[in-house]
Formats: C-alpha cells, structure tokens, sequence
C-alpha cells in the first residue's frame, strides 16, 4: 500500500511540471546557445511594426525613436524563465530603452501568470507574427531570442538564447554609445 501511495505522489509531482496545461513541450522547439550577432550600423534593417495586444490587456505600439530589447519567449521555456529575472531587473536599469516581450507558442492564460511571477514590468506583444518582420534581418532563431534595436529602429544585435547581465548589458552600452 505504501508503494502504491508513493506512486501516485510520484505522479502528481511529476504532471505538476507538465507546463501548466499549454500543448508545447519544450521538446518542441530549438534553445540557443546565449551567442550574440551584433550588425555594423550601415547594413542594420529597419525593424517591423512591433504593435498588438499585450497580455494586460491594451494596446501597444513600439515607436521607433529609442533603442529597445524584443524579448521572444513563453511560458513553458525553462531557459525564459531562468532569464526573466534578469530581463526585469535590466529593464529597470535601462529605463531610457524600451523593453518589450513577444509571446510565442503559448497560451495568454500561462503567459499572464509568468508575467505575473516575475513581475515583468514591460509590455508582452500575444501576436507572435510580429517574429516574420524579422526575416532577412536577425530572426528569432530559438526560444528565446533577444533583438537590440537601435534609436532608429533598425536591427543591432541578437541573443539567440539566455541573456545574462553582461551579455545584454555590454550590447546596449555599446548601441547607445553610437
């Protein structure tokens, strides 16, 4: 009996990290290894219209005359998650730099309550369409992905994977400085 109890405690815990009911594994989608791209300014593109629904409810539209970070990522992606902190904490370091997410391959339910959990104090963009303005430029190319948009609006640099601190914080020092 006692086995029996330590099986279906044993299979309790383990639906508990099934994503919270969202149909992507993360088994189904492709993590970077935190490399940068960085672009030289005279072959940088324009970046798309970043404007849509956010997961708060409202209306948001990125105007291209300040830098700003486009995180892509979702609820279920434990590398997302292992950076959210560090996203939020930047985010208000570099109040001057528009910090924006783009949902991908979620539900807005799941979303909300990671937004909520890290206290992600920047918008969330649910139209993940947004990703194919990217092509020809620096795509988003794993979950996730971090694209640094220069005061113009244009594409200056990628993470393809896990920002960290030093990383992020080295590519919009050196973007401002331009």
């Amino acid at each position: 009996m006692k086995k029996i109890a330590l099986l279906i405690a044993f299979a309790i815990a383990l639906t508990g990290c099934s994503g919270g009911g969202s149909s992507t594994s993360e088994e189904s989608f492709v993590s970077g290894d935190g490399s940068t791209s960085f672009i030289k300014i005279v072959e940088r593109k324009i970046a798309p219209t970043i404007s849509g629904l956010t997961l708060s409810g409202t209306n948001y539209t990125y105007t291209k005359d300040k830098m700003a970070v486009v995180n892509v990522w979702a609820s279920w992606c434990s590398p997302c998650r292992a950076e959210a902190p560090t996203l939020a904490s930047l985010s208000k370091k570099y109040s001057d730099v528009a910090f924006i997410g783009i949902l991908t391959r979620d539900n807005p339910a799941n979303a909300e309550a990671f937004a909520r959990r890290f206290k992600l104090p920047y918008p969330t963009i649910i139209d993940d369409s947004i990703l194919i303005g990217f092509k020809g430029s620096l795509p988003a190319n794993a979950i996730p992905t971090t694209v640094i948009l220069d005061k113009n609006g244009r594409v200056a640099a990628r993470i393809s994977g896990v920002i960290t601190v030093a990383s992020l914080s080295q590519l919009i020092e050196r973007i401002s400085e331009e």
